[in-house]
């Protein structure tokens, strides 16, 4: 008979869990990785279930390789690199896939266990949503009840097996939560891995066109969170402030790259009152940081102040940063002109936008001075039919004169770009301020929500006297735009609905849980855990009184999960007839074997020793009867005494 090539079925009824463990494991990477990669472990996944169902024979080694060869081209294809998440994923992604096309036995698809608890635990390092915890912990739960279905035979039920995996959970749960707490935190990772590519990004961007900021306005994605240790600005002081652009090509406006400049905060001069708070800002992979114009100190020690009073980063914001700032809502900026270069904040290209130089210079003349010139322009903007719109119309190579002579319809871009270019021609230095003005308080955790819909465009303005002075020519046209904010105008529920008011309020308490999931678990960093151990008594916590304190806590905890196990698989008790039957066994030399019966045990006296095979089936008989016949003490004594009778006449013999 000719041997039989192909598999022999044996993995055919742990293979669905070996499946669904790594689909489990692979979903969360599915939106981000290419579609051949999800595609090709389907492909593999359903091939192998076929193999083993219908006992067809593995792809040869050589096509192996060559998919192997060919998917690690592919990965390097997609991402242009084979570092980082994304990558990272894909590669374990499609590794899984070709590894089921080798699996043979049990120890291969331990092998894609382990691969499916490594893209559980990748998935944290694209992003930690609030969901990813309970996510976690089903995956861990979804992949252990797989193994244990490997490992156990086919008569146990999967409920006994989840049991068995949620029992361990809990049982390392003590020990999570002692190294989660205790394990000394340091201000920066010891690692940094290169997020993907496709994670959320800011929607603002270094370049201003006609259009960029209106398009973010029905945007509900959260910029940043504020927490303001006082009381909160009143909305018409909350500009946050990004990027500051100058230079004007007749259409965009661009600034300089990220630089440094040590001397930017002693040209501020604070007046009034500093303003405290806590930022908890949405990953961007920008530079630049947002703080409340105009910033005066900040903690983050990897931020600089540039030339503009913005401030940046030197590494791009690829994972969510929390940090705290102190400004100052009234202040003067560079009121000493000599030490600036002015000039580039005058210079308009040559033949462009001209209707509008007309105009300024025809208003600037009409002015006695260049206060009176910015309110000249200010008062056209509030009386003449200009109008605040999301949906502005396109505009062509000129677009500051369409706007300010035909269309007369903008966003906050076109109004601050078009009063910046009047007063350039009107030779006052000026430049626009990209960043978000507004929010929405939310009172589930007395914090501001700053959304990508709040995200605005504002001028500076160079004066003889007081420096750089913010004007908002948007605030001219619509005065509710600045008074409220694009999301805070929502936060009254005015005009709303009462089941849209409902959604709105439950969206303000998911915001708050999720603030707290920021602040408390992906924030816990060397303050929070000073904080919190403070708060637990012990006074100037280091990382020698930590590490101590977690060994202590760890050892205690060992201790006692080991005691609840030996209480749990302690033997049973032995009752008295167990006990006497025992006794009785002793005596004769020859113990029971294990799974024996008693019936067993009784046959195999008689046949090794036959003149005690009459004594072995009374005792035994009443045994089963006191053990298992319900004859309560009645029938214990009786085996009782039989014992005795039994010892006695062998001591006598």
């Amino acid at each position: 008979m000719k041997k039989r090539s192909g598999t022999d079925g044996s993995l055919l009824p742990s293979l669905p869990w070996t499946l669904g463990a790594l689909a489990f494991a692979l979903l969360p990477h599915m939106p981000f990785l290419p579609f051949w990669i999800t595609g090709a472990w389907l492909a593999c996944a359903g091939s192998r279930w076929l193999i083993e169902r219908r006992r067809w024979r593995l792809p040869p080694a050589g096509l192996r390789v060559a998919l192997a060869l060919g998917s690690f081209i592919g990965v390097f294809a997609s991402y242009d690199t084979i570092s980082g998440v994304g990558p990272g994923s894909a590669l374990l992604a499609i590794m899984a896939a070709l590894k089921l096309l080798e699996t043979k036995r049990r120890r291969d698809q331990f092998v894609l266990l382990f691969i499916a608890i490594f893209l559980i635990m990748s998935s944290l390092l694209r992003e930690q949503y609030l969901w990813s915890l309970p996510y976690l912990m089903v995956g861990i739960v979804v992949t252990m009840t797989a193994w244990l279905q490997m490992a156990a035979s086919t008569s146990q039920r999967i409920t006994d097996s989840l049991k068995t995996s949620g029992r361990l959970i809990a049982y390392s749960l003590p020990l999570m939560l002692a190294m989660w707490v205790l394990f000394p935190r340091i201000a920066t990772p010891f690692w940094a891995v290169p997020i993907d590519s496709s994670s959320a990004t800011s929607g603002l961007s270094d370049t201003m066109n006609p259009g960029d900021i209106s398009s973010l306005s029905m945007s509900d994605e959260v910029a940043f969170r504020v927490q303001f240790d006082g009381a909160v600005p009143r909305p018409s002081q909350r500009y946050w402030r990004g990027l500051v652009l100058y230079r004007f090509n007749g259409r965009s406006w661009t600034g300089l790259e990220p630089s440094p400049d040590w001397r930017a905060r002693d040209r501020i001069e604070p007046i009034g009152d500093p303003v405290s708070y806590t930022v908890t800002l949405e990953p961007t992979r920008q530079h630049w940081i947002l703080a409340l114009d105009i910033p005066f100190s900040w903690t983050s020690k990897d931020v600089f102040m540039g030339p503009q009073q913005q401030l940046t980063r030197t590494k791009p914001i690829d994972q969510r940063l929390i940090y705290k700032g102190v400004s100052y809502p009234e202040f003067f900026v560079d009121r000493d002109a000599g030490r600036l270069p002015l000039d580039w904040y005058r210079r308009l290209p040559m033949r462009s936008n001209p209707r509008a130089r007309d105009l300024a210079l025809e208003l600037r003349q009409a002015a006695a001075s260049e206060q009176q010139f910015v309110n000249a322009v200010l008062q056209r903007f509030n009386q003449q039919e200009y109008f605040y719109t999301l949906q502005p119309p396109q505009l062509g190579a000129n677009p500051v004169d369409e706007f300010l002579f035909e269309t007369r319809r903008g966003f906050c871009e076109h109004y601050a770009s078009a009063f910046a270019v009047m007063m350039r021609a009107a030779d006052i230095p000026a430049r626009i301020v990209l960043g978000y003005q507004g929010g929405e308080l939310n009172p589930m955790g007395n914090y501001l929500i700053v959304r990508q819909s709040d995200a605005h465009a504002w001028t500076e303005v160079w004066l003889e006297g007081r420096g750089w002075v913010r004007v908002d020519p948007t605030a001219a046209v619509a005065p509710e735009r600045i008074e409220a904010g694009m999301s805070g105008a929502m936060a009254d529920g005015s005009g709303l609905s009462a089941s849209m008011r409902l959604l709105h309020n439950l969206g303000l308490t998911w915001d708050a849980v999720n603030a707290k999931w920021n602040d408390w678990v992906l924030g816990y960093g060397p303050d929070k855990q000073n904080e919190f151990m403070n708060w637990l008594g012990m006074q100037e916590p280091d990382w020698r009184k930590l590490l101590l304190t977690l060994v202590a806590v760890v050892l205690l905890l060992i201790v006692a999960v080991s005691a609840l196990l030996m209480w749990r698989y302690r033997p049973p008790h032995r009752d008295a007839a167990t006990k006497l039957y025992q006794r009785y066994a002793r005596r004769i030399g020859s113990e029971p074997q294990p799974a024996e019966t008693p019936s067993q045990f009784a046959t195999r006296i008689r046949d090794q020793q036959p003149a005690a095979a009459d004594g072995a089936a009374k005792i035994t008989q009443l045994y089963l009867h006191a053990r298992y016949g319900g004859g309560g003490e009645r029938a214990v004594e009786e085996l009782r005494q039989a014992v005795n009778r039994y010892a006695g006449s062998a001591q006598g013999r």
